[in-house]
């Protein structure tokens, strides 16, 4: 038998394919949303899926704002965050946060899903987060994907 017939074939940055999708998020539910979507930014949606290389599509997500979430879950949920300082401990709820930064509730689902690691922050510079309908990324002809669940 001829073991050279059975390479296995990674793909690497210079061999990576990847495209621009834009997918609309109005009236999602958030973590079924966030779960496509970080899947698709880190192309495990590909056969040629490599776990140490960013092989995925850039992800231009508009109307993040409108985002929806099931129950209580805008006023229950809490974000917890840390200043350093002895009891600088911040609890915020996703209904104060959109009105703050209207993609951070989307941007903090999708964050925790990728790596946290050097490849999880090189997959984060390929997501881009829109509040509104209008995205500056025409020029990348980007594909418009409708995400099943």
């Amino acid at each position: 038998m001829d073991t050279l017939s059975y390479k296995t074939i990674s793909v690497n940055a210079k061999t990576a394919t990847k495209e621009w999708v834009v997918i609309d998020a109005k009236d999602q539910v958030l973590g079924r949303f966030a779960s496509q979507a970080a899947m698709i930014l880190r192309g495990k949606h590909k056969a040629n899926y490599t776990p140490h290389a960013d092989c995925g599509d850039n992800v231009i997500i508009i109307n993040a704002d409108k985002i929806r979430l099931t129950g209580r879950k805008w006023t229950m949920k809490e974000y917890v965050s840390h200043t350093g300082y002895p009891g600088g401990q911040r609890h915020v709820t996703p209904a104060k946060l959109i009105v703050k930064k209207p993609t951070a509730v989307l941007e903090k689902a999708i964050y925790g899903m990728i790596p946290k690691n050097r490849l999880g922050n090189a997959v984060k510079g390929n997501l881009y987060l829109y509040a509104g309908e209008e995205h500056p990324h025409n020029a990348q002809q980007p594909k418009v994907v409708t995400l099943k669940y």
